[in-house]
């Protein structure tokens, strides 16, 4: 299992655990990734926590949304709703995201069959597919289930399965297990 870790800053303050510590657990189960998430500091503090990030992991530090960090991590994930704010044409869209971020890293959501096939046509170095279970952290209506892995096998992109994922979860045709509060 490749672990991507999802710090979520809301759920680290929730259970009292400082980014110091929340390193410290990536590093005990060899995370390959993160994916920083916040939404409730302003950009200031969310920068110096990605540079903190970015000192203290040797692995990519991806930005959940807020493209206008990229300079401060690794790459982007974003939502559909993300893609649609920036242009409802999501080729489009891409473009325009590829234009601010370069090489870097960008993945993007999806939920089912279709946005999946989307996606394929689009220049993506990984895709989010879920909920493969339901979460205590995030309201999802969609549950994929024992779909994923089906799912997860149509994607010309590599799968990071999202919601609800466990560090004992083995699930077929994905490449990135995400666990945020599953780790803590």
């Amino acid at each position: 299992m490749r672990l991507y870790a999802l710090c979520d800053y809301e759920t680290l303050i929730k259970k009292d655990i400082s980014l110091s510590k929340f390193v410290e657990i990536l590093n005990l189960h060899q995370a390959k990734i993160v994916q920083y998430r916040d939404k409730t500091n302003s950009l200031d503090v969310q920068k110096q926590n990605l540079i903190f990030l970015k000192q203290s992991l040797n692995i990519p530090i991806i930005i959940n949304d807020n493209i206008e960090l990229i300079e401060f991590c690794d790459g982007v994930h974003l939502g559909q709703e993300d893609l649609d704010k920036i242009n409802t044409n999501h080729d489009l869209a891409i473009k325009l995201i590829r234009k601010k971020i370069g090489s870097k890293i960008l993945g993007l959501s999806t939920h089912n069959e279709l946005e999946i096939l989307e996606a394929n046509k689009l220049p993506l170095d990984y895709i989010g597919l879920g909920a493969y279970r339901g979460t205590s952290t995030k309201d999802v209506s969609n549950i994929l289930g024992d779909k994923l892995p089906y799912l997860a096998k149509i994607s010309k992109h590599k799968v990071a399965a999202i919601g609800g994922i466990k560090l004992d979860d083995n699930i077929q045709n994905v490449y990135y297990h995400v666990i945020g509060s599953g780790l803590l």
